[in-house]
């Protein structure tokens, strides 16, 4: 679970705008049919922006949310499969690259074999539990499990130490609950109970399923749920989790010996790879100390279970489909409300997405992304830097030496566009048409293990390498290298359209980009410095002024019922929603200065500061399952796309001048109420 404030869902795209090569355009970009004009824009502008967008898409049962961006997703997907279908009707020359990728595309299409081999694939890793009898052997095994893809009771890595950006440190960090938020095992509203009382009977028909009889099964839910919820109990909430300093302690070996004494730890790190190891952060001392009690204490029969329940859930996904079924009506239907499984060609795809993902992402932009674009998107990049530049210095609340220092930050983002300048080697990633799905999953995750600490332990930290495949339909923002990345997945239409004006590109394009940039300023990005380093840059006087602004949007978005019975988590959601905020107004002032010598005209009956916001807004157009609802509320940090809209526009002054927007509409917030930062 270590954080590494990565901002999915962030929007990007490929072209630069009109404005930066002086070239007018000729339409507004705006699809008509998208709108609801029988909605007022002031009582709902989501509805009025995207209400003929979300009627001619309704949700299908494949899908728990379906929007703009999955739009993209499905069109990238398609991509892929093209190119992927193609090498694996052909035989290849064994180890070659082509083959790995053929093979197992192949290996995830055989539902024959895959029904055949039922659970079997798994049966030698479900012995090597079975044939434990003392505690001395269970953290052996849990590292195997480890870096072969099934973690258990907390989790090691190697990467960035925020307090020496150009280090890697090794972490520890809490983990082991399969339902990932602690809500779920201690909540007692209702709905929550509900889940909790629906994961209880998939565990049981997980373990009938791999041939458990039914006492037995029934033993080992409840020896899951008792470890699961202990651990729960300890583990730092997701609020928690977006405060930096509640995720490090930095301490010798010897320290946390004397920490956590009842763990062989130079067993456990020279297990890993980790040899020689002097420091490393303590991530969450409280719930590695539960772990540690729990492998100590609990009775070992029911460790047995708890380890070969992470060890059947891991696996249900790549074995056969009666197993693969039972999995996807727990975490697809009860979880987020679909109701049938994506079919097996997108599965097979993803796979090979994630075993290969950066081989395959050689191919896609040799295909798919031209080489200008990414000289055209950094240009585009350095103009909204230059519209974020001015922003700060126009900021009335800030000190003069607390701006210098915001601007020496961003005048040091490290941009990355399109793909890397290297790629991975899987040389040495073994992939084996004659051995099961499951065995090269294993293969695949301890390859990346190994990767992982060969590339970054007693290593510097290395810059170039990317945190996404270039196929990914997503961007983020890392404070520890203070960098800004958009693969060249998500940088094409629908999100920028070369034949469009600037007022809708910088609404679309425009605002994303801002926002990424405005993620190194936010609650969690301001306290990173230039150098990426965790660091108090600010001002005293400043920090509280930022403190007390922000509350505004916390407090603001702790009212909006995303449900009759549900509010949104203003605080889990404070980050992104500051980033929206920063990227409205960023873009919008990049727009204005693109186009103050040639001023933009009506266009489809819209102005072009209208065309703007309902760029913005078409970004966000979407469906969603309630289950979906209520199961983001409570994860993900992102508010729900109808918010990012009309939670975000009501804070924004331009958009109450170009609709009109008055104290007599349901959306209208005094204009001293309002969010003012960035």
């Amino acid at each position: 679970m270590k954080i590494k404030n990565y901002l999915p869902l962030v929007t990007l795209a490929m072209m630069t705008l009109a404005g930066c090569n002086g070239k007018p355009t000729m339409t507004s970009g705006l699809n008509l049919a998208n709108m609801d004009t029988t909605a007022a824009p002031g009582t709902d502008f989501y509805q009025y922006a995207c209400g003929g967008w979300i009627k001619a898409h309704p949700l299908t049962d494949e899908y728990a949310r379906f929007g703009t961006f999955d739009q993209l997703g499905e069109n990238n997907r398609k991509q892929l499969h093209d190119l992927i279908v193609g090498l694996a009707s052909e035989e290849h020359d064994p180890g070659t690259i082509e083959q790995k990728i053929g093979d197992l595309y192949n290996i995830v299409m055989d539902s024959v074999r895959l029904n055949n081999e039922g659970f079997e694939p798994v049966r030698t890793d479900m012995d090597a539990i079975r044939l434990l009898n003392d505690k001395s052997q269970i953290l052996p095994l849990v590292d195997l499990m480890m870096m072969k893809g099934v973690p258990c009771y907390f989790g090691t890595y190697v990467s960035t130490d925020m307090m020496d950006s150009k280090s890697n440190i090794v972490g520890l960090c809490q983990g082991g609950i399969t339902l990932g938020e602690k809500e779920y095992y201690l909540d007692n509203d209702d709905n929550t109970k509900a889940i909790r009382e629906k994961y209880k009977e998939y565990i049981v028909n997980m373990f009938k399923l791999f041939g458990v009889d039914e006492f037995h099964a029934n033993w080992n839910m409840e020896a899951v749920m008792e470890i699961e919820t202990r651990l729960a109990k300890v583990a730092l909430s997701a609020v928690e989790l977006r405060n930096p300093m509640n995720s490090y302690h930095k301490m010798t070996l010897d320290e946390l010996k004397k920490e956590v004494p009842t763990i062989n730890w130079d067993a456990h790190f020279n297990a890993l790879g980790i040899t020689g190891l002097k420091e490393l952060s303590l991530d969450h001392p409280a719930a590695i100390k539960e772990a540690a009690k729990i492998i100590d204490e609990v009775d070992i029969d029911k460790q047995k279970a708890y380890m070969t329940w992470h060890l059947i859930n891991e696996a249900g996904g790549y074995l056969s489909d009666d197993i693969r079924a039972e999995s996807f009506n727990f975490f697809g239907r009860v979880m987020s409300g679909r109701q049938q499984e994506s079919p097996r060609w997108k599965r097979a795809v993803s796979a090979v997405n994630s075993f290969l993902g950066e081989a395959v992402g050689q191919m896609y932009v040799k295909q798919y992304f031209p080489a200008e674009a990414k000289d055209r998107m950094v240009a585009l990049v350095k103009n909204l830097q230059g519209a974020l530049k001015e922003r700060i210095q126009e900021q009335d609340w800030m000190s003069d030496s607390t701006k210098q220092k915001a601007i020496e930050k961003l005048d040091a983002f490290y941009v990355k566009v399109g793909y890397p300048d290297k790629w991975t080697d899987y040389t040495d990633l073994i992939i084996d048409k004659e051995a099961s799905y499951w065995v090269n999953a294993q293969r695949a995750s301890a390859f990346a293990w190994r990767k992982m600490v060969a590339d970054n332990y007693n290593k510097p930290v290395d810059r170039d390498k990317w945190q996404m495949t270039p196929q990914t339909v997503n961007a983020y923002y890392n404070p520890t290298t203070n960098e800004i990345c958009f693969p060249a997945g998500i940088l094409q239409p629908p999100f920028f359209d070369m034949n469009a004006d600037d007022a809708f590109n910088y609404g679309a394009i425009g605002v994303v980009i801002g926002h990424e940039m405005t993620h190194g300023f936010d609650d969690q990005g301001r306290q990173f410095n230039k150098d990426g380093n965790f660091a108090d840059w600010w001002g005293a006087e400043d920090a509280e002024k930022f403190k007390t602004r922000t509350q505004v949007m916390v407090d603001f978005f702790n009212n909006i019922n995303v449900l009759p019975d549900l509010k949104a988590n203003g605080q889990l959601t404070l980050g992104e929603n500051i980033a929206d905020h920063g990227g409205l107004n960023i873009a919008f002032q990049a727009f204005k200065n693109a186009t103050k010598d040639a001023p933009l005209g009506v266009v489809d009956g819209f102005t072009p500061e209208q065309r703007f916001f309902l760029a913005y807004s078409n970004v966000w157009a979407s469906n969603i399952r309630d289950e979906e609802i209520r199961n983001l509320t409570k994860s993900d940090p992102h508010s729900l796309g109808r918010w990012r809209v009309n939670g975000a526009l009501p804070h924004i002054d331009a958009w109450y001048e170009a609709f009109n927007i008055t104290e007599n509409d349901p959306l209208f917030i005094p204009k001293d109420k309002r969010l003012n930062i960035w």
